[in-house]
């Protein structure tokens, strides 16, 4: 193998750059000429391919975001799509991929290999860390700590005025970010995609806890099967009925996924943009280079996609304990 390039696709997350710069770096090092692929997918299709040197990934691990882009593509989606990408790599001789994004990027990957038979190894890349074969993902724990940040700010609003605050965080299908940055924001409940929420419990709850306190903390997933944020607050509201309580409601959104990446981020995006490239090089394919146990491994993508990642019981617990 002597040419290889990478690209990120998906939702962009904190560490993405940091492991661009690894995977040249590293190629670089073992003697390959490597390539960016901008915009994903969809630029792989569209030939925006450049050779990327030392020089070109100077000044970026401390950025948030990723200087390759990120799009959707639903070209790709197609076999036509899909053949032009390869041509379109066949034609500059690069002989194997790196692909950092979450599981629809690795499904994309899959097919792509089935397909060409062009290796690629994937890099976990997503702030939701609900990719099965990692212990934790690229950007997950700088997420954590920009829900944190936010999270102590709206304490000190919330203890002001005896508030109820909601808070929504990002996690469609998984509550990694919630059950994190609610432990360490010391929230009394978190509500999760994984787990069922009972509002008469949390409404008993919350009777309870205004004998003791005047405010309170509630961190909710967006994928949680009571609803969003609002949702939940509005029903939960309904059913206290006490005027002299103020319930709010704080979106974080998009400020989750920005920001200059943690150091745990940029080492874990280093180490895992190095094993990708040295995994391509021992004939490794169509898995995805993470780190179990401070251990680097190499998970086939069809577990990647097709197992679930389960939350940390002992986190569920300490929830319970720590809210009364």
């Amino acid at each position: 193998m002597k040419k290889i390039a990478v690209f990120t696709s998906g939702g962009d997350s904190p560490g993405m750059n940091a492991c661009v710069r690894a995977v040249v770096r590293t190629a670089i090092f073992k003697g390959l000429e490597v390539y960016g692929i901008y915009r994903g997918y969809e630029g792989m299709i569209d030939g925006e391919i450049k050779r990327m040197h030392s020089y070109s990934v100077s000044n970026i691990v401390q950025r948030g975001g990723t200087i390759l882009k990120s799009a959707r593509s639903e070209k790709f989606k197609t076999p036509e799509g899909r053949k032009k990408a390869f041509e379109n790599l066949k034609a500059l001789g690069i002989e194997g991929l790196i692909a950092i994004g979450g599981d629809g990027t690795f499904t994309g990957a899959k097919i792509f290999n089935e397909e060409f038979g062009i290796p690629v190894v994937g890099c976990p890349g997503t702030i939701d860390n609900d990719i099965y074969g990692t212990d934790y993902t690229i950007g997950f724990d700088t997420a954590v700590n920009t829900a944190l940040e936010a999270i102590d700010k709206i304490r000190d609003t919330a203890a002001a005025h005896d508030r109820i605050f909601f808070i929504e965080v990002m996690g469609r299908d998984a509550g990694f970010l919630a059950v994190e940055s609610g432990i360490g924001g010391g929230a009394e409940f978190v509500m999760v995609p994984e787990t069922a929420t009972d509002l008469d419990a949390v409404v008993k709850s919350l009777k309870n806890l205004r004998k003791s306190k005047s405010s309170s903390i509630i961190v909710v997933a967006e994928g949680d099967d009571e609803g969003n944020a609002e949702e939940i607050m509005a029903k939960i509201k309904s059913k206290i009925k006490d005027e002299s309580k103020e319930f709010k409601v704080t979106t974080l959104g998009h400020i989750q996924r920005g920001g200059n990446p943690t150091a745990r981020d940029r080492v874990l995006a280093s180490r895992c943009g190095m094993a990708a490239v040295e995994g391509l090089l021992i004939g490794k394919s169509s898995c995805m280079a993470g780190v179990m146990n401070q251990e680097v491994v190499y998970t086939p993508f069809t577990d990647c996609i097709g197992k679930t990642k389960p939350l940390i019981e002992d986190h569920l617990k300490l929830i319970d304990i720590l809210s009364i």
